[in-house]
């Protein structure tokens, strides 16, 4: 399965990254580190992430819906499930309706239709509607789509993406998922041609610059790598990552002074 950056989550999500690093703070997902100690997140993470925030805004206790997320993470599916999900607060409890099925999250007690129907002020996470009640407002995008055949299929993920830039050469979120996907499949100068070629068209942009920056430290070209990290911190100065990264990169070619003032920016930002 593929994992989903944070940039991913911020924009399937709807989330600002104030937002996604309070809910991983709090401790609602555990997204694991990949190059560079970026955010990994799963499909389950995603789930979580986007029921944790509906029920924070819905008032509910935050020890309830820890403790709700906690026990529903073992009944999610790795990829899209198969039939309908949705998830709600009924009062302060936290309940899934999964089929004809009703049941409490945080105890896993079935409960009968009467005893609380999510449909109400419910988030609905996965729904897979008949259709004749599809709207067109809620058919996904073709970005949409292209982000969730990366877990099924790669190479057309990156067709998909080479589509959408087609039609769209100023469509930046396909010009990162894409390079991102060429340089991880470690065809390197395909993707730095990627990211480049997105930098051209559509202008500075920190993401870009960030994930550019991974790839020629990968490549051993460290000084390169350095100017891109500088690049995306001068569009956006609070990018801990970056500050993270080119700490470790000044402490490697000996300017200590320069790498603790980066780790003190990360640590900061990071909390």
């Amino acid at each position: 399965m593929h994992p989903y950056g944070a940039g991913d989550v911020e924009r399937l999500l709807h989330l600002s990254k104030g937002t996604l690093r309070a809910l991983v703070n709090a401790g609602f997902v555990s997204p694991s580190r990949g190059p560079r100690n970026t955010w990994r997140f799963t499909f389950q993470d995603l789930i979580v992430l986007r029921t944790a925030q509906a029920l924070v805004e819905a008032n509910v206790p935050r020890r309830r819906i820890t403790r709700s997320l906690k026990q529903l993470r073992e009944y999610l599916p790795d990829s899209m499930p198969l039939s309908g999900l949705s998830i709600g607060a009924v009062g302060e409890r936290v309940v899934v309706k999964e089929g004809a099925a009703r049941w409490q999250a945080d105890t896993g007690q079935y409960l009968l239709a009467f005893e609380g129907d999510p449909a109400s002020g419910s988030l609905s996470v996965v729904d897979q509607p008949t259709p004749a009640e599809l709207d067109e407002t809620e058919l996904p995008t073709p970005f949409e789509k292209a982000v969730f055949m990366e877990q099924i299929d790669e190479d057309a993920a990156i067709r998909a993406y080479q589509s959408i830039i087609a039609d769209d050469p100023s469509h930046i979120d396909a010009r990162v998922n894409l390079g991102r996907l060429l340089h991880e499949s470690g065809d390197y100068e395909r993707g730095e041609r990627a990211y480049r070629e997105a930098l051209d068209v559509c202008g500075d942009d920190a993401v870009l610059y960030f994930n550019l920056a991974v790839l020629l430290e990968e490549r051993a070209r460290v000084r390169e790598s350095m100017q891109a990290y500088e690049a995306a911190l001068r569009v956006d100065p609070q990018m801990a990552d970056a500050h993270y990264n080119l700490s470790l990169l000044y402490k490697r070619i000996g300017r200590a002074r320069d790498a603790l003032r980066h780790m003190g920016e990360y640590r900061r930002l990071a909390g």
